[in-house]
């Protein structure tokens, strides 16, 4: 009996769902178009909020994800490298608004542009392109000169972050054509920064600092992880190094906690490239080494 009742009950459920397609196929909601936003205008005045404000007010359904605003001021280099180290962990169909504009007001150009993988860019024609460029590739760019992608008429020379960008940005979040933007562009045109990276001959490895690592004080270089193996170091090797003009021996280890507080150490950081750090301590501000530094490595 008890099966019985069992049976009638799952067959009823069942005719239940077949007599209910509509409930059953109901098509998944659309995504929400995502804009990463990333500026050097720090959080300290009301700039970040006022360019949400403006995308908001164009795309209402947009999601926007701070990428930082504490980017260092002017720093274009540390711009391009954050953008491109974020941009894979974002959508396809990402739009990026990134205002890190030393020459706002100049001539330099305001553009919109698509990369392979599908991802917009809305930002100054200053290099911030660089390396997604050489990653990604572009396939299409435009200069911003139509006043429909902008605030209005009223475009300060100061503040093309909440006049240009931010509402660029929301009209292609938007899902508007970016031609309608303005002029096409040569991609192969846009402003490059000369950005290297380390080499390699018969004395060892040649290398630069090219970065702080956040608060930790620890120093982010130009030497990818497959360079470096090219010397022949195997994590537990103590490698020599000259560093800003002064001699190191410093152990290649997996991870910080490997080495006792307080003790240097090379590591592979979480970008793929070589790092330099001091366990619990800050290597920028204990041996006063910065951007800029330049570094040698020995084979092994």
């Amino acid at each position: 009996m008890h099966n019985s009742r069992r049976f009638f009950i799952l067959a009823a459920l069942a005719a239940i769902a077949l007599a209910s397609p509509a409930i059953a196929q109901q098509p998944a909601p659309a995504s929400t178009k995502v804009i990463g936003f990333m500026t050097d205008f720090d959080v300290k005045d009301d700039a970040v909020g006022i360019c949400k404000a403006v995308m908001s007010g164009i795309a209402p359904d947009v999601r926007i994800i701070d990428i930082t605003h504490q980017s260092e001021p002017y720093n274009i280099a540390m711009g391009a490298r954050f953008l491109a180290g974020t941009a894979p962990y974002f959508p396809k169909d990402a739009v990026f608004v990134v205002v890190i504009d030393p020459g706002v007001g100049s001539t330099r150009k305001a553009i919109i542009a698509r990369s392979k993988v599908g991802q917009t860019f809305v930002l100054p024609d200053n290099g911030l392109l660089t390396l997604v460029q050489d990653r990604d590739g572009i396939v299409e760019a435009h200069e911003i000169t139509n006043p429909a992608w902008m605030i209005g008429t009223g475009i300060s020379s100061t503040f093309h972050g909440r006049d240009i960008f931010s509402p660029a940005g929301a009209h292609a979040a938007r899902g508007d054509n970016i031609s309608q933007a303005g002029p096409a562009l040569d991609v192969a045109k846009l402003v490059r920064l000369d950005l290297k990276n380390a080499t390699i001959d018969e004395k060892g490895l040649h290398g630069q600092v090219i970065a702080t690592d956040g608060p930790f004080g620890n120093l982010v270089l130009n030497v990818p992880a497959e360079t470096f193996a090219q010397l022949g170091y195997k994590l537990g090797d103590m490698v020599p190094c000259e560093l800003a003009g002064r001699s190191y021996v410093i152990p290649f280890v997996r991870t910080f906690s490997d080495v006792p507080v307080g003790r240097e150490l090379f590591y592979i950081d979480s970008r793929g490239r070589l790092g330099l750090g001091i366990n619990q301590r800050y290597f920028s501000s204990t041996y006063k080494v910065g951007e800029g530094a330049e570094i040698t490595i020995p084979r092994k």
